[in-house]
């Protein structure tokens, strides 16, 4: 298994600590007037979601993590699980609605989004950064309402909903930022 030295430690490296999975979330270089540099590291367990701070001294290593990236396609929910398809094997995944999280309010058909597996298992599935929903359901905006930031919940063809702006009408398809779930753009009328 392929191991990190501290000079390749940086943020978004996937270590393994104790037989487990982390994401290094944040690392800080420092260096003291006198001795070894240290490099202070937040990581998050990819498995159970805690996080655990831990200091290195210059030359220390990691072994690599043994998670595999990968697309795979939405392809319907059945009950609490939501169930997907590896783009190259065609395998199939049901993953837990406790490891998909809030990623159902921006799910539609055949949606590529990206996995990562870890033993044979999904930890953590995402959705493109930006999706394209349909609203099916909000409020007429206000006639006069156009100089201000006037804002709405407006409901998308996934069942959620997400606060937009005043001139969003039934019909328009507007993009969502799916790290955050806030507004983009309209796309179309």
């Amino acid at each position: 298994m392929a191991t990190y030295n501290t000079s390749d430690f940086r943020k978004g490296l996937k270590v393994q600590i104790d037989g487990e999975p982390y994401l290094m979330t944040d690392m800080q270089f420092v260096k003291p007037g006198k001795g070894n540099a240290l490099y202070k590291c937040k990581l998050k367990n990819l498995v159970r979601g805690t996080t655990l701070d831990r200091t290195y001294k210059g030359g220390d290593s990691l072994e690599s993590a043994d998670v595999e990236n990968t697309d795979v396609s939405f392809l319907y929910r059945q009950g609490e699980d939501y169930v997907f398809m590896h783009q190259q094997t065609f395998e199939q995944y049901e993953v837990p609605a406790s490891v998909a999280g809030d990623i159902w309010k921006y799910l539609k058909d055949g949606m590529i989004c990206s996995m990562t597996i870890y033993n044979g298992n999904p930890i953590i599935v995402e959705a493109p950064n930006q999706v394209e929903l349909e609203v099916i359901e909000c409020a007429p905006g206000t006639k006069g309402d156009t100089a201000t930031n006037v804002t709405k919940p407006a409901k998308v063809e996934t069942g959620a909903e997400f606060v937009v702006p005043g001139f969003i009408k039934e019909g328009n398809v507007i993009k969502i930022d799916s790290r955050t779930g806030d507004y983009v753009e309209r796309v179309s009328n």
